[in-house]
């Protein structure tokens, strides 16, 4: 007799080639003894909807969602949890009786690794600094409300469409309120202000720097880029070249992963060894390449 496939899981992006995602959850299965089959898929710009439906009728039981499509998934879903729905972004989600549910664990993931990264470089809380926030979009969103529970002081939103980022902002006006943080939109990203900055654009993952003015960032300031790559992204080497301690977001992929897997099995996997596991493929990566 043949055993029935293992349950079926993927992240939904465009572009996902680059995605660790499937590493990831491989990693955690293999920790914790579940069996399953977690693909990277790529769905047409316009077609994420067929693409989810697909998706679940070959028996598919969850999915991560990245760019551009998060907005997209907190739309289809009929039960959003609260951060999903304080941040109208969606990179979690699943099938149960009840149909289409989703969550965002992209702040949790976020917020872990700050607090990790800071605790080793800096030896200060994220509690009582100046945050500047580069992006309103899909990940942007799922970001906002973790950083304001955390207890940043001041909160600068910056956007090219500043539309979409006072959109963001009021949508975080009575939570900012609650934790008595500053939540302010900028026109321009403020000079010698922040005690970090934040880079949830996509540029990163199109190999573009961002143009932003002297002073931005600068020496005794640490900058974190949302996305990652087996080399520094543009913004992590500005960072770097202005003098700040910066990172990027390998280890807050592995936390928002480990969220999203606890949500669907039920068990917390350890989160520590997988991201030096993914370090070192990382670097071995580079070095082939070189």
């Amino acid at each position: 007799m043949t055993s029935p496939p293992p349950p079926l899981y993927a992240v939904f992006g465009n572009p996902i080639a680059h995605s660790r995602s499937p590493r990831i959850h491989a990693l955690f299965a293999e920790q914790t003894g579940v069996a399953l089959s977690y693909e990277a898929r790529l769905a047409p710009v316009d077609g994420f909807e067929a693409a989810l439906d697909a998706f679940y009728a070959e028996g598919g039981r969850g999915a991560n969602i990245t760019v551009p499509f998060k907005f997209d998934a907190w739309r289809l879903c009929v039960r959003r949890s609260p951060a999903a729905q304080l941040a109208q972004a969606v990179n979690t989600l699943g099938w149960d009786e009840g149909g289409l549910w989703g969550d965002n664990t992209d702040g949790i993931g976020l917020v872990r690794d700050l607090a990790r990264v800071l605790a080793a470089d800096t030896h200060r809380p994220l509690q009582g600094q100046r945050v500047l926030l580069l992006g309103a979009g899909g990940a942007a969103s799922g970001v906002l409300g973790p950083l304001i529970a955390a207890g940043a002081r001041a909160i600068a939103l910056w956007n090219r469409s500043a539309d979409k980022a006072q959109a963001l902002a009021a949508r975080h006006s009575a939570l900012a309120a609650q934790h008595g943080a500053d939540l302010q939109v900028v026109l321009e990203p403020p000079t010698h202000w922040a005690d970090g900055v934040i880079n949830a654009t996509a540029a990163s993952l199109d190999g573009r720097a961002l143009d932003l003015p002297d002073g931005v960032l600068r020496p005794a300031q640490w900058a974190y880029d949302m996305m990652y790559g087996a080399h520094d992204t543009p913004f992590v080497a500005q960072a770097h070249a202005a003098g700040a301690s910066a990172w990027d977001g390998l280890g807050m992929l592995v936390e928002q992963a480990a969220q999203s897997y606890t949500l669907w099995h039920g068990e917390a996997p350890a989160t520590a060894p997988v991201l030096a596991t993914l370090r070192a493929e990382l670097a071995a990566a580079r070095q082939h390449a070189a």
